[in-house]
């Protein structure tokens, strides 16, 4: 749900939105060596859930999603990828729809749009945490990260939605080069290396990840790190491309 609840609530048939889609997005942060993923804590009631959105009928879809992720991190520019769409008909609750409707003094008949069946396109984002402005919409209490280890319990579907897109990260490493968004501009190797070791959660080793990197002919080598020692500052890197929106 999204800022567009108030002209929803007034509206049972979903007037000018695709009837039964939804969008539903993983926005995944690096900070302090965590993954951290953005989540919406709904007013009044406990609830916890991904950012998500409605499909307007003039859009494309994967323009939705980017609206979406604007209106809540307040970037543009970022990896966004569509990676499975979730359409178990057991994901059907509307239990906490009427919870959070009922938050807002709102009632709604049981054949109203917002209560029906939802299939969601799933989207994962990669965004640098230092650069975003979390945003809530307007029937959430606030929009914050919380570390992907520690995640609170999720509405609906919402932490198999989760797992699915740690797992397409997880598996995308390489040759998406996952690190753009991740990361700062420049890096040291150490930092790329605690990268992959969060999302893959195992130890590498550092010589051989150092090859691996090099190897793909993706990395530029800029300086040495200021450190106070000059013969044991590591080296800063930079990804070659420059184009970091690979969806």
């Amino acid at each position: 749900m999204s800022d567009e609840f108030i002209k929803q609530e007034t509206n049972v048939t979903g007037e000018g939105f695709l009837p039964g889609l939804a969008i539903d997005t993983v926005i995944f942060g690096f900070h302090d060596n965590q993954l951290k993923v953005l989540l919406l804590t709904y007013k009044n009631t406990g609830l916890f859930a991904l950012p998500g959105g409605f499909i307007h009928q003039n859009e494309d879809v994967n323009e939705a999603a980017r609206r979406v992720l604007f209106s809540r991190t307040a970037l543009t520019d970022i990896f966004l990828e569509q990676f499975y769409v979730f359409g178990n008909k057991n994901r059907h609750d509307v239990a906490p729809l009427k919870t959070i409707m009922a938050a807002r003094n709102f009632i709604p008949l049981n054949d109203h749009w917002l209560l029906k069946r939802f299939v969601s396109v799933g989207y994962y984002a990669l965004v640098d945490f230092t650069k975003v402005i979390p945003t809530p919409d307007s029937i959430s209490d606030s929009c914050d990260w919380f570390s992907l280890d520690a995640l609170p319990t999720l509405m609906q579907d919402h932490q198999e939605i989760v797992n699915k897109a740690l797992q397409t990260l997880q598996a995308n490493l390489d040759h998406k080069l996952i690190g753009f968004n991740l990361l700062s501009e420049t890096f040291t190797m150490g930092d790329l290396q605690s990268l992959y070791e969060t999302i893959l959660n195992k130890k590498l080793i550092r010589a051989a990840f150092q090859r691996k990197m090099l190897s793909l002919c993706i990395l530029e080598r800029i300086a040495k790190k200021w450190t106070g020692g000059a013969h044991k500052a590591p080296y800063l890197y930079r990804f070659i491309s420059e184009n970091n929106i690979l969806s």
